[in-house]
C-alpha cells in the first residue's frame, strides 16, 4: 500500500508534445552536463537520459556556438529540449528559432526589461513554454533588499511578481515555476506558500544539493514532502553525478509514493550472521541485471533460505542462497534449487518467464533483451 495522494489542481501547459500539470502524470526531467556546442556528446547524453526514462531535457546555452548547435540537437533529440538561459536574451531568441520547446529564465540574472519583454513575446508567438526559475542564490536586488536574506518569502514574492507580469502584460499562460534553494526545508516552504496563490504548474527540485548520496537525500526529503501534499508537476533530482542517476532517483521517489512505476522494485535484507552467501555482491549483480528493465515487478534478494522466502513473500520473484546452492522463489514459495554458479542465469530465465506471463507489466519490450546481455 502507498499513501493516498490527492494532487493539487493546476492548469495544463505544454512543453512541445509533453503535457505538464492538469491530469498529466508527474514528469521526470534532467539536464545535460556536456558542452552544448559539442553536438555528438550532448546528443549521446540526451539519448542515455531518454533510455533511462527522462521525458524532457534541459541544456545550457551560455554562448553563441551553443545556441547554433541547438538547431541540430533539437532536430535529432527524441524528447523536447529546454534552453537554460542567463543574462543574454539574444541567445534565448536563437534557441527559440532553433526549435526549443521551452526556455528557463532566472529573472534575477536579466537586467534589461525591454529585451526580456521581446523574448516573452517571441515565446508567445511560437508557443514556447517559459519556466520562471527562481533560485535563492540569485534573487533580484530589490527583493533581497526587502527581505535581507534569500528565504522562502523572498523566492515566493519574486515568483508571484513574474507570473503576474507575464500573465497581465502579455496574456500568456504557458508558464511553469520553480523555487529552488540549497536548503531543502526552505525549498519546501517556498513551494507550499506559492501554491496558496497560483495554479501554475510547479517544477520541483533542490539546487546545489551535492553528490549522489547527500544530493539524493536532500532531494528526496524535499520532493517527497511536497508530492505527498499533492504539490508538484515535474521533478528534477539535481546531483553532482552522471545525469542518468538523476532519472533513476526520480523514478525511485515516484515509485515509493505510488505515483509512477517504471523500474522493478528490489527489496533485500540487510544480512546477518545466518547469511552463507555474499549477499552484497549478489544484490549488486541483480541490480545491474535489471537496472534498465522497464517493468512493474517486485524482486527480492535475500540472505538465507530459512527466512528469505517467508520475509519476502510479497515479492513476485526472489533469489536467495546457502552454502554452494541457490534458490528461486515466487510469492514466498521455493520453485527451484540450483548450484550457486547457476543462480543468476536461472533467476533471469525465471524472471523472463514471469514477465512473459504478465505482458501488461512490461512497459518497454526492448528492455527485456538487455537481461541476457548483462549475463555475458
Amino acid at each position: 500500500m502507498y499513501p493516498e495522494i490527492l494532487r493539487r489542481p493546476t492548469r495544463e501547459v505544454k512543453v512541445g508534445s509533453i503535457g505538464i500539470g492538469g491530469s498529466n502524470p508527474v514528469r521526470v526531467q534532467s539536464m545535460t552536463n556536456t558542452p552544448t556546442w559539442d553536438i555528438d556528446k550532448t546528443l549521446f547524453q540526451i539519448r542515455a537520459l531518454v533510455d533511462a526514462g527522462c521525458e524532457i531535457v534541459r541544456v545550457a546555452v551560455p554562448d553563441e556556438k551553443s545556441a547554433e548547435a541547438l538547431k541540430t540537437i533539437v532536430k535529432e533529440s527524441p524528447v523536447p529540449i529546454i534552453a537554460d538561459l542567463h543574462f543574454a536574451t539574444s541567445l534565448g531568441k536563437k534557441a527559440i528559432e532553433a526549435g526549443c520547446a521551452g526556455i528557463r529564465i532566472n529573472p534575477g540574472t536579466f537586467k534589461n526589461r525591454k529585451n526580456l519583454d521581446e523574448l516573452v513575446e517571441l515565446c508567445k508567438e511560437k508557443g514556447v513554454c517559459i519556466r520562471i526559475g527562481i533560485n535563492a542564490g540569485s534573487l533580484e536586488t530589490e527583493v533581497l533588499e526587502k527581505y535581507k536574506v534569500p528565504d522562502y518569502r523572498a523566492m515566493v514574492e519574486s515568483a508571484l511578481r513574474w507570473v503576474s507580469y507575464i500573465e497581465t502584460k502579455f496574456k500568456y499562460y504557458n508558464i511553469k515555476v520553480s523555487l529552488k534553494s540549497s536548503n531543502w526545508w526552505e525549498t519546501v516552504r517556498a513551494y507550499e506558500e506559492f501554491s496558496r496563490y497560483s495554479d501554475v504548474p510547479l517544477h520541483l527540485g533542490v539546487t546545489e544539493a551535492g553528490g549522489l548520496i547527500p544530493g539524493t537525500i536532500k532531494n528526496t526529503m524535499a520532493i517527497s514532502c511536497l508530492l505527498m501534499e499533492g504539490i508538484g508537476d515535474t521533478i528534477r533530482v539535481s546531483l553532482t553525478a552522471d545525469p542518468v542517476e538523476e532519472v533513476y532517483v526520480a523514478y525511485e521517489i515516484l515509485k515509493n509514493l505510488g505515483l509512477r512505476t517504471l523500474y522493478p522494485d528490489i527489496v533485500s535484507c540487510p544480512t546477518c550472521g545466518r547469511c552463507e552467501i555474499d549477499l552484497m555482491e549478489l544484490y549488486k549483480k541483480v541490480e545491474s541485471i535489471v537496472r534498465n528493465l522497464k517493468a512493474d515487478v517486485k524482486i527480492a534478494v535475500m540472505g538465507c533460505v530459512v527466512n528469505g522466502p517467508g520475509e519476502a513473500k510479497h515479492a513476485d520473484i526472489g533469489i536467495t542462497g546457502g552454502k554452494g546452492v541457490g534458490f528461486i522463489f515466487k510469492k514466498g514459495k521455493v520453485v527451484k534449487k540450483v548450484k550457486e554458479e547457476d543462480l543468476l542465469k536461472c533467476f533471469v530465465e525465471e524472471l523472463k518467464e514471469f514477465l512473459k506471463q504478465h505482458p501488461e507489466r512490461v512497459f518497454d519490450q526492448r528492455s527485456l533483451s538487455l537481461l541476457d546481455e548483462k549475463l555475458v
